[in-house]
């Protein structure tokens, strides 16, 4: 791996990176492009304050960016970003790494370099140990998310010149329970791809933009019938804006998104997945649409059959459940087949796709065992 500098002749590349990665733990998780060129425009990539480089693997790829800046202070600052198909290869601990060699052989002597995270962003947490950083700051409801209107504890971490030189880890003399926070989010960790017989049943992945696209386009009428965020036509561009929020919100746990695929060809089949979530209850509601092209099949029945396993198996659901239209009959059919329970009807409590008219709504539900 190496650090390669971003130059002025690199604008689009760098906006391409920032624009079509998502960044679910920063301020601002999906940074629009002409943000990107007013901070360019202004210094905030390259200037005597600021450097910003290509983290590039053995293959010579981008694979993140990071930005140095306050480089005139004792006490530089960095924003380290890996892009989202590379995750999880182990290039973030290998570039702070190169980050912090390149700060402390400066001939401008720094004593330290420090980065900031939120506290819940585990990947970066785990970064900053692998490449010997110290945690030594926790500063309670400091990170503001505007997504989620909620203010979240900031984590710091540091690196001191001594410890550079040493090789050494001094820590500070406190501590809190990420240790056991972190060992309970790995228990409890799940799958993000699962198979039927002829399915393929995994996250969200930003390259699946196109397909999803194309798929809600040609079942445009049957889904509007049905959908509130069918009834109009989307562009290539709100779908990836979309898709883009939906891979942020399986990364946080918020909403999990689920594509499904045939095993045989490879086809996008539709959607489903697991939302209004209640983690403390541990109580999700199955969602699904399907392209017209595939219906009839029972791929749908057999998403969701699989999808509630799923639910009860990996993530200790104590209940799921299939709410739809009265009248949505493919949709009734679904729940049925699976298993569910027509727990109650609600009458007037919604309303129609359109907005035009009020509708009842069906309760299907399955219970922990």
């Amino acid at each position: 791996m190496k650090l390669t500098e971003w130059t002025m002749k690199e604008q689009e590349e760098l906006i391409h990176f920032m624009t079509t990665n998502t960044w679910p733990y920063h301020g601002n998780s999906h940074p629009a492009r002409e943000l990107i060129e007013k901070t360019i425009e202004e210094g905030g990539y390259q200037s005597d304050q600021v450097k910003t480089f290509w983290v590039e693997n053995e293959k010579n790829e981008q694979v993140g960016i990071v930005k140095i800046y306050d480089l005139q202070d004792e006490i530089p600052l960095f924003d380290l970003r890996i892009a989202d198909g590379a995750r999880g290869r182990g290039y973030g601990p290998r570039a702070l790494k190169m980050v912090t060699e390149y700060v402390f052989q400066l001939p401008e002597v720094k004593i330290r370099l420090e980065g900031h995270t939120r506290q819940d962003n585990f990947a970066m947490r785990k970064t900053f140990e692998r490449a010997g950083f110290v945690k030594e700051a926790q500063l309670r409801q400091a990170w503001f998310s505007p997504k989620e209107d909620s203010y979240y504890d900031a984590v710091t971490y540091g690196m001191t010149r001594d410890d550079f030189l040493k090789g050494t880890a001094t820590p500070v003399n406190w501590d809190d329970d990420f240790i056991k926070k972190a060992k309970n989010e790995e228990r409890h960790s799940f799958s993000e791809e699962f198979y039927t017989d002829r399915l393929i049943i995994r996250a969200p992945h930003l390259e699946d933009a196109e397909v999803v696209w194309k798929s809600v386009i040609n079942s445009h009428e049957a889904l509007k019938e049905w959908m509130p965020w069918a009834q109009t036509k989307q562009t290539l561009e709100q779908s990836t804006t979309n898709l883009r929020q939906a891979v942020a919100d399986f990364i946080t746990r918020k909403d999990l998104r689920l594509h499904l695929f045939l095993k045989d060809t490879g086809e996008f089949v539709g959607a489903s997945g697991l939302h209004r979530i209640d983690w403390n209850v541990r109580k999700f509601e199955i969602g699904y649409w399907i392209d017209r092209r595939f219906e009839g099949k029972g791929l749908m029945t057999e998403a969701c059959d699989r999808i509630t396993q799923f639910a009860f198996e990996e993530l200790h659901a104590n209940r799921v459940e299939i709410r739809c239209d009265t009248e949505n009959v493919r949709s009734r059919s679904v729940a049925e087949r699976v298993g569910y329970t027509l727990e109650g009807i609600l009458h007037k409590d919604s309303l129609s796709a359109d907005g035009k008219k009020l509708r009842d709504t069906c309760i299907y539900g399955k219970t922990k065992q």
